[in-house]
């Protein structure tokens, strides 16, 4: 006879989904837009102590959503097992598609233990190609291992579905640096004022994290810009 208190694993997962729900629609957004040297990553971030974006390997960079300690251990998991791989066969062997089906696997792991809390976080993962004729990589991984790959743009966060929306109606190939921060900054800033006036806040250099893959680059493509050359770019 099933016990009193059996849950079937369908509602398991369900609730486990909706748990994760919960907290990542509480969370500030990154939007990486493909412009003509490469990736731009934008994080609304008004906290100077957390990173959302960072750099994993030579072409590849990482933007998180969600819990900060999670997301934090999994970029340390990242940078653990690009370095590994490596120097035990060739830096070109690390790619953001390995490094993808890595996180995937770890979290959707995770994720489907029956009795484990599953990992409040929404990555993307993205590599700049070296050639400017050759297709950039942008994979989102979602909160069970699930993962896709995005074209031109990618959004994560509470309100990427709205914002989503906004840049297919904006985005435009071939943007210049200076355009496609502009574009997410002006995105986030619509975003906002479309909330209550208790929650908004004023979008700003201040608010921003902002880095690049650009091509141009040496080895390490990964730059991150500081509030002041934000601040000269856009506003």
């Amino acid at each position: 006879m099933p016990s009193p208190y059996y849950v079937s694993p369908e509602q398991i997962m369900q609730d486990k989904s909706e748990f994760v729900h919960k907290g990542i629609d509480q969370a500030k957004e990154v939007i990486v837009l493909e412009y003509k040297n490469g990736i731009v990553l934008v994080a609304e971030n008004p906290l100077s102590t957390v990173f959302k974006i960072s750099e994993i390997y030579d072409r590849i960079g990482f933007a998180a959503t969600g819990l900060y300690r999670e997301y934090e251990s999994l970029r340390f998991v990242g940078i653990r097992d690009a370095e590994i791989k490596g120097l035990t066969y060739t830096r070109q062997d690390v790619t953001a598609k390995w490094l993808t089906n890595v996180y995937s696997q770890y979290i959707g792991s995770i994720f489907w233990q029956m009795d484990a809390k599953p990992l409040e976080v929404e990555l993307l993962v993205c590599e700049v190609s070296e050639d400017a004729t050759q297709p950039n990589n942008i994979y989102h991984i979602s909160f069970d291992g699930t993962f896709w790959e995005e074209q031109s743009s990618a959004v994560i966060g509470g309100r990427s579905d709205e914002i989503a929306q906004i840049l297919e109606e904006t985005f435009q190939t071939g943007l210049a640096l200076p355009e496609a921060i502009n574009l997410a900054a002006e995105t986030f800033a619509t975003i906002e004022n479309s909330v209550d006036e208790v929650d908004r806040y004023n979008i700003s250099p201040e608010t921003l994290e902002v880095a690049v893959l650009d091509r141009h680059q040496n080895r390490r493509k990964f730059r991150r810009l500081t509030t002041e050359e934000v601040a000269e770019i856009s506003f």
